[in-house]
């Protein structure tokens, strides 16, 4: 499973005119499902992702979580980010899981990161989404789990 995780002032993602999720301080994480992943492995990345240190302490140095500030997570599926782009000009995405896999694994990820964490958004899967965010930093990290 894949994630690219941003720190973030404020993110929020619509549905055409629907907002569908918002935060404000906290990290705004593009969540992809890969052929072979399964609940541990989402597990594994959301263990991570909780607990991955890049925000400032008071000395400036990146060692607190979003968990530790009490930030937002605002969670997007984007199965693009499985993509092959060894060769050629135009994406494969055989790496990602199938549709319904990759729906059942995202609603398994939030659903295990609400009973984790206090402030939980999201997108919907499988829709044409607009996600506006302010990075603060910019701090961006690709976070990846192998089953």
């Amino acid at each position: 499973m894949i994630a690219l995780i941003q720190r973030v002032k404020r993110a929020d993602v619509c549905v055409g005119e629907r907002v569908t999720g918002a935060i404000d301080a906290g990290l705004l994480a593009l969540v992809c499902a890969e052929r072979g992943d399964n609940e541990a492995t989402a597990d594994k990345l959301l263990a991570k992702m909780l607990g991955y240190r890049v925000f400032s302490d008071t000395e400036g140095k990146m060692n607190l979580s979003v968990q530790s500030i009490g930030g937002g997570l605002l969670l997007v599926s984007q199965f693009t980010l499985a993509a092959d782009t060894n060769s050629g000009l135009r994406p494969s995405f055989t790496p990602a899981a199938p549709p319904d896999e990759g729906k059942r694994l995202f609603d398994y990820f939030v659903g295990q990161a609400r009973a984790k964490h206090p402030i939980v958004e999201t997108g919907e899967f499988g829709a044409e989404m607009q996600v506006s965010l302010v990075n603060d930093g910019p701090v961006t990290f690709w976070l990846q789990v192998r089953p």
